[in-house]
């Protein structure tokens, strides 16, 4: 199983990839995405776009991880935030990819065991998860890997209970 992770932003999207064999997990790819904030929103969508169908040839994503928005002081952030999520369900469906939603409490908790570790805290298990894994320089690439690692082990479960309803 392969999983793309993203934590969407205008400025900065977070992205991690996580293949899944056996018992092993293994980062294939991660970074950020920086988009001009004086370019066009039509451009930066455009680019958005083009990096994610990119990265899902050609790691073979199977799964499609996202952190859910929440309502900060600025509605219009927010509401931008829909139209990135709209091209990653767009991605999904043409891609037949599987969607999972956490919320940042949520993934927090999964990775960390506390719902409200700050990004630092987040990073600092992550390098302790994967060994080759240093604290990146933007807390969003870390984020998203989180938010793909909540992504494996929700789709781990859930491939796990249906193989005992077939039995």
């Amino acid at each position: 199983m392969i999983v793309l992770g993203v934590d969407p932003g205008f400025s900065v999207t977070g992205f991690g990839i996580i293949k899944k064999h056996g018992q092993s997990l293994t980062i294939l790819d991660s970074g950020a995405l920086k988009l001009s904030t004086t370019a066009p929103l039509s451009e930066r969508i455009g680019l958005f776009h083009d990096f994610f169908v990119q990265k899902i040839e050609q790691w073979g994503v199977e799964a499609l991880a996202l952190e859910t928005p929440f309502l900060g002081k600025n509605a219009q952030n927010f509401l931008k935030l829909g139209y990135l999520r709209g091209i990653l369900y767009l991605l999904a469906d043409r891609h037949s990819l599987l969607v999972e939603e956490f919320a940042p409490r949520e993934i927090k908790l999964a990775v960390t065991g506390y719902g409200g570790a700050s990004k630092e805290q987040v990073a600092r298990v992550l390098c302790r998860l994967f060994r080759n894994f240093q604290i990146p320089a933007t807390l969003d690439t870390s984020d998203a890997l989180a938010v793909t690692l909540c992504g494996v082990w929700k789709i781990n479960t859930l491939s796990k209970n249906t193989q005992r309803k077939a039995v």
